[in-house]
């Protein structure tokens, strides 16, 4: 049996080398190549374990410095101010509650006009983008933050943080979290909260309404609509004139709490045909034109109140013209005026009141009256459909066409519509023409090829012929092999021959080369 090392390889290949005055160059063999590397692999290895060996303290202290990456949660995002395409669904670090916070594990979202308006970029002072958007959500609390009283993990909470509400975690100062009562459900919870506050805080604090006093509503179909009429209906004998889209009178009507239903293209001549004198209250969330129109439809002793600005809202980005318009179509009114008329204007705005003003402690015990009002069964909210978060620009659109009845409410957990299957695109006039341009130019490129293949047979054919005749039978090869003699003198490339047929692909290249050489 015969033994084999590298020692004799290597001393063959010492032979071998040829010594240069300025440059050696050494000739390794694989062999020895992979026993260099790994050897001085070994090597390194060897004196990091006795020079750099880690300790079991060291080796404790990386694990400390090893972060794990963050978490992450999904989040409406808006990214720039404009269309749908603007609002996306992100991944975002999961929050931790600072001190005075708690941490909200979200199980659902309230969805509001003002939210449009945000995303729209057409309220005052908006959100640097990108931002998270929503202003209400229900949910447990996942988390406390330190110096935080009277909520523990567990709790059943609704929140109205300013934005950052619709996300599957939120942390939210605890000025703004609400407990709900045990037997209500987070969908209920995120569509009463916003909703009930402004309209119980209109009707009892500045209107203060009475028993026989009649109203005029703008958007009764509206999730604050509803709430108002709830809320209306618990003082006897009050008459009230609902406007909105005609569409929404049958399913409005069979509720029985509205007295009038009224289209809101003619409300106005409506109103007075039931009524010559007008109506005690206006309640108006559109603002514009409607302003001067519900201003009009008072009584002497009558309250106008504007707690909206919808009109600005007329597509499905900005318009400088639309707010423009609306704010410029309201007659500025003195209080002489008021005072010879026997008038009285009014505003609210909850974003203020709440984030601006610090309306907190008042909000707080307003929320506590609501859900009072909804234990004894006096009021219940109105959810018109739930939406996953990744359907949230159809919830908006749905808003916006003003096709809701009641609450629009988004919920983490649904899954998200199945989306339609795209169609195939059709062609466009160019891009046919060009194709079928195409489609013509490569049969014109195949007859082409067969005529020259039967040309260039033929005259091989012949000059082979020829040169038989001639007794040159080499050249008449050559003729055959090479087709065009001429072709050959330019230096232009011959048509491979089997048999003295080109391929197809032969044929292709051999026609595409020659119309360059044309052009």
């Amino acid at each position: 049996m015969t033994e084999t090392t590298e020692a004799p390889v290597v001393a063959q290949t010492a032979e071998t080398k040829t010594p240069s005055p300025t440059t050696e160059t050494a000739v390794v063999t694989p062999a020895e190549n992979g026993h260099a590397e790994g050897g001085d692999a070994k090597a390194a290895a060897g004196e990091e374990q006795t020079n750099g060996a880690a300790t079991p303290d060291e080796k404790a202290k990386a694990e400390e410095k090893k972060e794990d990456p963050p978490k992450e949660m999904r989040a409406v995002v808006l990214t720039g101010f404009g269309g749908f395409k603007n609002v996306k669904i992100l991944k975002k670090p999961e929050p931790s509650p600072q001190a005075g916070e708690v941490l909200i594990r979200v199980k659902a979202c309230g969805l509001n006009f003002q939210d449009l308006m945000v995303r729209l970029g057409a309220i005052d002072s908006p959100p640097k983008t990108p931002t998270i958007l929503g202003f209400e959500c229900a949910g447990e609390i996942e988390a406390v933050g330190e110096e935080v009283e009277g909520f523990k993990v567990g709790d059943r909470v609704v929140a109205l943080p300013e934005f950052r509400a619709w996300s599957e975690l939120v942390a939210v100062p605890i000025k703004y979290v609400y407990h709900i009562p045990e037997e209500m459900t987070f969908q209920d919870a995120a569509a009463i909260v916003m909703n009930y506050l402004v309209a119980y805080i209109l009707i009892f604090d500045l209107v203060s309404l009475r028993e026989g006093k009649s109203m005029l509503l703008h958007s009764v179909g509206g999730g604050v609509g509803q709430a108002i009429v709830q809320l209306v209906r618990t003082v006897p004998n009050v008459t009230i004139f609902g406007v909105c889209s005609k569409s929404k009178h049958e399913a409005l009507a069979a509720t029985g709490l509205i007295d009038h239903l009224i289209d809101r293209t003619d409300y106005v001549n409506e109103v007075r045909k039931i009524t010559t004198e007008g109506v005690d209250i206006v309640m108006d969330c559109l603002c514009g034109e409607e302003c001067n129109r519900g201003y009009g439809l008072l009584k002497p002793m009558g309250k106008y109140i504007l707690y909206g600005s919808s009109n600005v809202v007329t597509g499905e980005t900005k318009s400088f013209f639309s707010v423009a318009r609306s704010w410029w179509q309201v007659d500025k009114v003195s209080p002489i005026k008021l005072f010879d008329e026997n008038k009285s204007l009014g505003g609210f705005n909850l974003r203020h009141l709440l984030y601006q003003q610090d309306g907190s402690e008042y909000v707080r015990s307003t929320v506590d009256k609501i859900f009072g009002l909804w234990k004894e069964g006096k009021v219940r909210p109105v959810v018109d459909s739930a939406w996953a978060l990744e359907d949230v620009a159809e919830a908006m659109q749905k808003m916006h066409d003003r096709k809701n009845i009641g609450k629009l409410v988004l919920d983490p957990s649904m899954e998200p519509k199945p989306k339609p299957a795209t169609p195939a695109k059709s062609k466009s006039k160019k891009q046919a023409s060009e194709d079928k341009g195409g489609k013509k130019d490569k049969d014109d490129e195949k007859k082409t090829a067969e005529n020259g293949s039967g040309d260039e047979k033929k005259e091989g054919g012949d000059m082979a012929e020829e040169a038989k005749t001639n007794g040159d039978a080499e050249e008449g090869v050559a003729a055959q092999v090479n087709g065009d003699g001429a072709a050959e003198k330019k230096d232009e490339p011959a048509v491979a021959a089997t048999n003295g047929d080109a391929t197809e692909s032969e044929k292709i290249g051999y026609i595409s080369f020659c119309k360059k050489k044309m052009i």
